[in-house]
């Protein structure tokens, strides 16, 4: 799904679906509502993080083609390009996430560092898998690699760290009261680890997986 927020140049992953006034990318499902759209890519999120749950184990490496293969599985019937890099500039206000041609190098020294030291995930105190989350998180998200759904890609990927660390899955508490807040704080948490400064994300992912422990 397009978003407003996001600036690109020229190029197929660029292309919109006709009609639907430059809000939904081009697609397979010649969706055309945004609303309809964010529909469609939830719950083939949904269904293909179930599939992983038998895929990924407590010893599985993540790698960068690894990374690619679980944006194919959630995306590939909805866009043509999931699972590759993007081919165009992404920009949020000034800020400008690194060049499209770099994304491939990012992503070979991101498997090289941070994922090889982050993954398998092992078990620890939660501050320490946090530390380790957040580090991963915030270097995927800096790379920001694909067209699209780099966010609930990072946050899948952080999902399954922590459970490969015996830890249960994160409680973003995105929704409902004091989302708003905690939305805000999560947004300055991975700029600031775009800094490598991971404190702040870890934090946050502390208190996510706080969250889950406890009895709603």
């Amino acid at each position: 799904m397009a978003s407003a927020r996001y600036i690109t140049s020229s190029g197929p992953q660029a292309e919109y679906e006709p009609g639907s006034h430059g809000r939904v990318l081009r697609n397979r499902l010649g969706i055309r509502r945004a609303g309809e759209m964010a529909e469609a890519e939830y719950a083939a999120l949904l269904e293909t993080r179930l599939k992983y749950m038998n895929r990924v184990a407590a010893d599985t490496r993540f790698t960068a083609p690894l990374v690619c293969q679980m944006h194919r599985d959630w995306l590939g019937g909805i866009y043509e390009w999931a699972g590759c890099y993007r081919s165009v500039e992404i920009q949020k206000g000034d800020f400008r996430w690194p060049p499209a041609y770099l994304v491939a190098r990012n992503m070979q020294r991101f498997e090289e560092g941070a994922l090889r030291r982050g993954t398998p995930c092992r078990s620890g105190s939660i501050s320490h898998v946090a530390q380790q989350v957040a580090g991963v998180h915030a270097e995927l998200l800096l790379i920001h690699p694909f067209r699209e759904g780099n966010g609930r890609l990072a946050r899948w990927l952080a999902d399954v760290m922590v459970l490969q660390a015996g830890l249960r899955m994160p409680h973003y508490g995105f929704r409902g009261r004091g989302s708003r807040m905690r939305r805000q704080r999560y947004l300055e948490a991975v700029r600031q680890g775009y800094l490598g400064e991971y404190e702040l994300l870890a934090a946050f992912f502390v208190e996510a997986i706080d969250r889950a422990l406890t009895p709603r």
